[in-house]
């Protein structure tokens, strides 16, 4: 009857069953839902579990998902933020069936306004915003009712009316939905549904100066979009009662169905919209889009591939229990998927020059190696070799101690898929650094195998001194050393928990010369080394190349270490 799930959806969890309960009773024939962020700050990593959950569900079941953006604070909404949401949910892979506004439904929210105030379930106070705090009680005890609850339903028009019209200044009077005091739900106790904002809107201009609240424009505007299931996070648990209890008294005849789900929380991550901002303002990022960010905009420069970000979150999985999910399972989903889609090269980052004497002078031979070997079928690339070369200086060693199978003097490596070479003289400069290796190397092991058969332990990459490409290499990390980075230290300062090596730049890595062709976000794996991305920053003169993420966890060493 229903759609089946294609690649990349979430698969059958608990809300999946509360839908099925609610097909089967006839309580929707149909299913469509939305994702409602607040255009106030950029998506990041936990926006992705929401996102995935509504679009997949709407298509597992053959309906729609909506994007609608919550504009019911002109203050915080920006074209930005619009924008880039807009973006990143494309860039996942999904596709909203419409585009809406929080305000597409403000005049629906008015009709409702009045229609309360007429049924004496609304009222107009003029208790300001500490003295409703005062008056609203805590969790062990009963608030206080407003002295202007008992007003007529025809003086709460008159003021309402009033409110609209710019009558009063912003905080002078509320509109409040007469509930329960005494409620248990501090929700539930007289909640405001309207406030004064004598401030312009970005899509309404100055039509109102009264806005609506989330939880009231929330439930309004599923509802009038048709949307049968909302699919929201658990902080909204306490808020479903409230949700139900506007849809119910405006008497909407197909109320919609709130349902809540864990957030996905992860650990060394910082989501706080506020403290991303902070980074930003403060340019400890260098903006929202930085690679450390957990930003989808941050990530998506960084080079993590959208289907790796929404195979973790299937991975991770639906519940209604908080957990907090390690980061090494977001790492471990990237490296898969990375694994089978980035082509391979060879980059050096720390260069040291290799001489190879006895290679004829002036000749350069092209090898063929594999685009990538876990996909044969996508054919190789080609490979110069010539008699000068680079390698990493970490492969040479001039002491080598008891383990180390590279390269030392007198001693044999495989080069990746050209030659064995043996290095016979290390030439140093006046301080003692060795600035070149001097090296033989036997022509009979072309492609990397001798026809004697012999074994040689190392096996090192390299590039062709005489066509490569020169490069910046920006070695990215965690950017923060807490697993709670929202914890702020004893001074109060979340800052103290950055890691002062999220970031390491390299200037002068040797790169092969085919990757000057790629375009920015194209990722590889940089054979030995890791997987980068190429960065937006690059120029014809200078690619600039992010490590996505290393080729194996290192991060538990460095903790164990710590």
């Amino acid at each position: 009857m229903f759609k089946k799930m294609t690649d990349g959806e979430i698969g059958s969890n608990f809300i999946h069953e509360l839908i099925d309960e609610d097909l089967r009773t006839g309580a929707f024939n149909h299913v469509q839902t939305r994702f409602p962020p607040e255009p106030n700050g950029y998506l990041h990593i936990g926006h992705v579990k929401a996102i995935t959950i509504n679009f997949t569900t709407a298509r597992k079941y053959g309906g729609v998902c909506n994007l609608r953006l919550d504009d019911t604070n002109p203050v915080k909404e920006d074209d930005e933020y619009v924008n880039s949401i807009i973006e990143d949910i494309r860039w996942l892979g999904f596709e909203p069936n419409r585009i809406l506004y929080g305000s597409d439904y403000f005049d629906i929210c008015y009709e409702s306004a009045v229609m309360l105030i007429k049924k004496g379930k609304a009222y107009v106070c003029d208790l300001s915003a500490e003295e409703i705090r005062e008056y609203r009680g805590t969790l062990k005890e009963p608030g206080r009712e407003s002295p202007y609850r008992s007003r007529s339903a025809e003086e709460n028009l008159e003021l309402f009316e009033r409110m609209r019209a710019g009558e009063f200044e912003n905080g002078q009077k509320t509109l409040r939905a007469k509930i329960d005091m005494s409620s248990g739900n501090l929700n539930m106790r007289d909640p405001i549904i309207y406030r004064i904002m004598k401030i312009p809107h970005a899509r309404t201009g100055d039509k109102w100066c009264i806005y609506p609240m989330y939880d009231f424009n929330h439930p309004i505007s599923d509802a009038a979009e048709g949307v049968t299931h909302s699919l929201c996070t658990l902080e909204f648990e306490d808020h479903r009662p409230l949700y139900d209890w506007v849809l119910r008294e405006i008497e909407w005849p197909a109320p919609s169905r709130q349902i809540e789900f864990a957030r996905l929380n992860l650990n060394y991550t910082l989501t706080s919209k506020r403290k991303c901002l902070a980074l930003v303002q403060k340019g400890i990022v260098s903006g929202w889009d930085d690679p450390r960010m957990a930003t989808l905009a941050g990530m998506r420069r960084r080079g993590y591939p959208a289907r790796a970000l929404r195979n973790f979150v299937e991975t991770a999985g639906v519940s209604k229990t908080y957990s907090v999910v390690d980061f090494a399972l977001l790492e471990h989903c990237v490296r898969d998927e990375l694994n089978f889609t980035a082509p391979r090269a060879m980059a050096v980052l720390d260069p040291l020059k290799v001489t190879i004497e006895n290679y004829p002078e002036n000749k350069t031979e092209y090898f063929d190696v594999l685009i990538n070997p876990e996909k044969p079928e996508l054919g190789t690339r080609r490979m110069s070799f010539s008699k000068q070369l680079y390698i990493e200086r970490a492969d040479f060693m001039e002491e080598p101690v008891k383990g180390y199978f590279r390269l030392s003097p007198g001693a044999e490596v495989r080069l990746k898929s050209a030659y064995f070479i043996t290095c016979k003289e290390a030439v140093k400069n006046g301080d003692g650094s060795v600035s070149e290796l001097i090296c033989t190397y036997d022509p009979e092991t072309r492609g990397g195998d001798s026809k004697d058969k012999r074994k040689v332990k190392g096996t090192i990459h390299w590039v062709d001194l005489n066509n490569c490409k020169d490069a910046e290499v920006r070695l990215y990390d965690r950017l923060f050393i807490a697993e709670n980075p929202s914890d702020e230290t004893e001074n109060g300062d979340f800052t103290k928990n950055l890691n002062p090596d999220s970031l390491r730049t390299v200037r002068g890595a040797k790169l092969e010369s085919c990757l000057s062709e790629s375009l920015p976000g194209d990722t590889f794996q940089f054979l030995r080394t890791g997987y980068f991305s190429k960065d937006s920053d690059s120029t014809s003169d200078k690619p600039v190349f992010n490590r996505v993420v290393s080729l194996k966890d290192s991060w538990e060493k460095v903790k164990k270490n710590a």
